[in-house]
């Protein structure tokens, strides 16, 4: 806005004027990227022309004039394999089958330029950095044709015995590859995983294998791409085989027996001696150790068998009783002769075979009941037995008379035929008072070859009983008493006798309840007993409170120290020089003597017991030191040498120096 006034009164001449100033646009400003670095990828090997990424550009210039502001783009950098279209700045692939395993980054610069590229316009650059892709384009390959490996006999199924691996440029899922056995004849003792960590093949042991029976396998083994792009598959099949010999290595190995187990049999009562069977072993090793045999004792604690050490034969030491074990199980060992850490160990179960040896008995201890007038048909009793040998001797029973009684006017035996048999009485008014016991002899045999027999006797009773044939007594005795004594003399007898028992034990009870006296006089009384000494003795020289012969123990003198404490489990014998002499006037190595037997002493209880020694010793040059007044008297002794005896003795050397100096300065 403007307008003319009067230069001296300043008033207006005219009305205000606007005035338009226009700027007229000239190329100043160059063209600027949006970004300073793009970052692009695209995969590899793709076709010519693959659009990879586009860059846009701006320019400040208004574009009215002179075309300032349009914008031609170019690669100054990154030809032959990429191209830009000059309008859209889109960036495509211009070589075919770029391969990533050969170069994987690219760096490209990218120009744009005003006024339409042509000279005197003005431009910009940005730098595009293009990463190609992995595309499963390779197949593994193996580095060599033939993997060499080794496997020791010893070794557990599931234990590693090699690696290999199998190569593949690719990276990512594209190079996961995995294993497989595909053909050799170790295919059923050999497996291979894979581990994807390390991309390698792990072959490992599925099966013992045996160094004296096949010393090398060969296995083919294949590796194969786990993802396959279908794009390349005309490349060819994505898998390759390598050969694995494995050789199997000699190892110390334990013996073997022929069989897992064995079982054997011998007669009872067979002597000591006789052989019960054999167990073989063998060294499965090329060298064929010998073998020893041993029986393990914790499996025959009782000792029953032996077995030679080189033939392996078992025999008994002792006669067996089947009745007693039927089997025995034990555990044999077979060690080799020249290495005895390799041994084995195989059961063996001995089966006790039963001979007729045991006569049959009665099942149970029976015993039977008769009334006085009895004339009954029943069995007073039936009998069974029982025989301890196997049921193939003795599974029959027969039940008789001894032949000496065979026609016994009282009763008679009756075979079951089922292994029992029934007792019958013969005749009827038995006597209680003629004979109340009867004991019967009876014969049981049994059908072992050769039999086997055995006398029983059954005890018969005559009983009293009432007019149906109950019980009411079978005491002969009782039915005499019955006839002189009447029940009531009875009954004050036994009162009488319980009584007197009453009084016995009362007066037995009130003689322990009677208190001991709480102190025994007696002399043979041994107890502990506390002497105390409270007198100040007369110094060093007064042995008669206090000697050093109570520290210097006679029987160290002698040579032996018993301890108190604890009851040694043997004599300590002190090592020469250690002891003092008897008289010894060294305190300080009285003392260091007992802490060195002390220490050496293998009889000393595992904890620390504390020993006081409060004798001052005697002969010292320092006199007397209980008289604590005796540094007010007149003496000319020099007491310089306590300095030297340490700071125990520190508040002496204070007291008698203090009236030495004191003495000198007067």
């Amino acid at each position: 806005m403007a307008q003319a006034v009067d230069r001296d009164t300043n008033r207006p001449l005219e009305p205000p004027s606007e005035f338009i100033v226009k700027v007229q646009d000239i190329n100043d400003n160059p063209p600027e990227f949006l970004h300073e670095n793009y970052h692009a990828n695209v995969p590899e090997r793709s076709n010519v022309g693959t659009s990879v990424i586009q860059v846009t550009a701006s320019d400040a210039d208004d574009p009215t004039y002179g075309n300032s502001a349009k914008l031609v783009y170019s690669i100054l950098e990154g030809q032959p394999y990429f191209s830009v279209e000059a309008q859209t700045g889109i960036i495509r692939t211009a070589l075919p089958n770029m391969d990533r395993e050969a170069k994987e980054e690219y760096h490209v610069v990218i120009q744009a330029k005003d006024m339409g590229g042509h000279m005197g316009g003005l431009s910009g650059t940005t730098k595009v950095t293009i990463t190609l892709t992995d595309v499963n384009d390779n197949p593994p390959k193996f580095p060599q044709s033939v993997y060499q490996m080794s496997v020791s006999e010893a070794a557990v199924p599931g234990e590693e015995v090699g690696r290999l691996k199998a190569k593949d440029p690719d990276i990512g899922e594209n190079g996961l590859v995995t294993y497989n056995i595909i053909d050799g004849d170790g295919m059923e003792l050999f497996e291979i995983t894979t581990d994807y960590e390390t991309q390698e093949g792990v072959v490992k042991l599925k099966k013992p294998v045996d160094f004296e029976t096949k010393k090398a396998y060969s296995l083919k083994v294949e590796a194969a791409n786990v993802h396959i792009d279908p794009k390349f598959i005309s490349n060819g099949p994505f898998k390759d085989t390598v050969t694995v010999k494995i050789s199997v290595e000699d190892a110390d190995e334990p013996p073997m027996f022929l069989a897992p187990s064995y079982i054997h049999e011998v007669q009872e009562n067979a002597a000591a001696g006789t052989i019960v069977g054999r167990v073989h072993a063998k060294d499965p090793d090329a060298a064929g150790s010998p073998i020893r045999y041993t029986i393990d004792r914790h499996t025959d604690l009782d000792r029953y068998f032996n077995i030679g050490q080189e033939d392996g034969f078992i025999k008994t030491t002792k006669p067996l009783d089947r009745e007693e074990t039927a089997w025995l199980n034990i555990s044999v060992l077979a060690t080799e002769f020249h290495n005895r850490h390799q041994e084995a160990k195989v059961p063996v179960a001995i089966r006790v075979i039963d001979v007729n040896d045991n006569a049959p008995k009665f099942a149970a201890p029976y015993e039977g009941f008769i009334c006085e007038s009895d004339q009954t048909k029943p069995p007073i009793v039936s009998i069974s037995a029982d025989d301890k040998d196997d049921t193939a001797n003795g599974p029959r029973f027969l039940f008789t008379l001894p032949p000496e009684i065979v026609h016994n006017p009282n009763f008679t035996v009756r075979d079951n035929r089922d292994n029992t048999a029934g007792i019958y009485v013969k005749r009827g008014g038995f006597s209680r008072q003629k004979q109340d016991l009867y004991l019967l002899p009876i014969v049981i045999s049994d059908g072992g070859i050769p039999p086997m027999s055995s006398t029983n006797t059954l005890t018969i009773k005559v009983c009293g009983c009432d007019v149906n044939g109950a019980l009411l007594s079978c005491n002969a005795e009782a039915y005499v008493l019955n006839a002189g004594l009447s029940t009531g003399a009875l009954v004050a007898i036994l009162a009488c006798i319980v009584i007197l028992l009453v009084i016995v034990v009362l007066f037995v009870t009130l003689r322990r309840q009677k208190k001991e006296p709480l102190i025994v006089f007696e002399e043979e009384d041994v107890r502990e007993n506390i002497i105390t000494y409270d007198d100040e003795g007369g110094g060093e020289e007064d042995t008669e409170a206090f000697d050093i012969a109570t520290l210097q123990n006679p029987d160290g003198i002698n040579g032996f120290i018993p301890r108190k404490d604890i009851k040694p489990e043997y004599q300590y014998m002190p090592r020469p020089g250690l002891r003092p002499a008897p008289n010894s006037v060294d305190v300080d190595d009285f003392i260091n003597t007992r802490i060195q037997e002390a220490d050496n002493d293998p009889t000393a209880p595992p904890y620390d017991s504390i020993q006081i020694y409060g004798y001052e010793g005697r002969g010292s040059v320092a006199g007397s030191l209980s008289s604590l007044e005796s540094a007010t008297t007149d003496s000319d002794l020099d007491y310089d040498y306590l300095q030297n005896w340490g700071p125990r003795f520190k508040k002496l050397a204070d007291l008698y120096g203090s009236k030495d100096t004191f003495d000198d300065d007067s």
